[in-house]
């Protein structure tokens, strides 16, 4: 008999985070702004899922939902057999040294008005009852482990570089020796010199410690270079989830076809082959968007059922998941999901624009 799969250690189910709308003089509730908008997804133990698009497409929500830092609308959160998402307090506080965050800029998330010591110990004041020693002496383990020095350890946030800032905050997320770490745009206030810093530790601290990140970022050559899988996300839904090196080989859906094109080429002959796909027009409103696929008003590809039809997230070769018509799937009737001649049609029309 073979053994069980191992259950994903992170599992994210239909995840929705709507902001409310209220407007005029007694503040009636108008709408909703759909910041995340349904997202599913998993991850494996021991291993970082990159979360990747444009601004204000929810990535960072989504993290922070995850967590309990925003009350999550609806969907469930399951993190190491607990969904989070439905804890009542006292258990979730109790679950947080297990959960951890690394933030965007390191300035704005650490206190100016405490020292490197008392800002890595504070988890450990939370959250144990050991003694100052104690406490000392595991920051200055932590210190060890993200390559600061001791004498450093009475200096204040001023005194530091953004690449030691940031290294602060991810002792600071280590104190507790948690399993799961949401890194928000880690590297994305540093100079590109550091960058490369951070990223080799923090690969370096999941082999070690045997972490799983949930790694959120605008750079995807980075994320090629960290993540298995990738989820790209657009207007608060995920398009496409396919293993790395399947989607930065071949994208299916068409805008992270587009998103990929724009990711520089170091040679200068694949550079000089490469179609780079301008999308145009600009990203709809998440308090009001499309009726159909949240792309289709971009969509150089787009058929008259995206306009009408929400896809879903699907299994369309094994292991990549699309939420797209062009990639229709069997229905137990037998019949396709979209129309395969509408579908057939577009791709010759579109092979025909790119012969032209």
């Amino acid at each position: 008999m073979l053994d069980a799969a191992p259950a994903p250690l992170v599992q994210v189910r239909d995840l929705k985070m709507h902001f409310p709308i209220y407007t005029g003089i007694f503040r009636k509730h108008t709408g909703d702004v759909k910041a995340v908008d349904g997202v599913s997804f998993d991850i494996m133990a021991g291993q970082t899922l990159g979360l990747v698009g444009e601004s204000g497409c929810g990535k960072s929500t989504v993290g922070r939902a995850m967590l309990r830092l925003y009350e999550p609308t609806a969907g469930r959160v399951v993190i190491d057999g607990d969904d989070v998402a439905r804890m009542a307090p006292e258990a979730l506080r109790k679950k947080r040294p297990t959960m951890q965050m690394v933030f965007q800029d390191p300035q704005a998330s650490l206190n100016p008005r405490m020292t490197l010591a008392e800002i890595v110990s504070e988890p450990l004041d939370e959250h144990t009852d050991w003694t100052r020693d104690q406490k000392l002496e595991r920051v200055y383990e932590l210190m060890d482990q993200v390559g600061l020095n001791r004498r450093f350890v009475n200096r204040f946030p001023h005194e530091f570089s953004g690449g030691q800032r940031q290294r602060i905050g991810i002792a600071r997320a280590l104190a507790l020796k948690p399993r799961f770490i949401v890194c928000d745009e880690p590297i994305a206030a540093l100079d590109v010199s550091i960058q490369a810093q951070v990223v080799n530790l923090l690969e370096d601290l999941q082999e070690k410690l045997g972490l799983t990140y949930l790694f959120i970022s605008h750079d995807l050559s980075m994320v090629r270079h960290l993540a298995q899988k990738v989820a790209v996300m657009y207007l608060g839904r995920i398009a496409e989830l396919s293993p790395s090196k399947d989607l930065y080989r071949r994208p299916l859906h068409p805008y992270a076809e587009a998103l990929l094109s724009a990711v520089n080429e170091p040679d200068p002959e694949l550079a000089a082959r490469r179609n780079r796909i301008i999308l145009k027009g600009d990203v709809p409103s998440p308090a009001n968007p499309p009726k159909g696929c949240n792309f289709c008003t971009r969509c150089p590809k787009v058929m008259d059922i995206c306009r009408t039809v929400k896809p879903d997230l699907l299994e369309v070769e094994p292991g990549r998941l699309v939420a797209c018509h062009l990639y229709p799937t069997k229905t137990a009737a037998g019949s396709t999901g979209a129309s395969e001649a509408a579908v057939l049609k577009n791709q010759e029309r579109n092979q025909q624009g790119e012969t032209r």
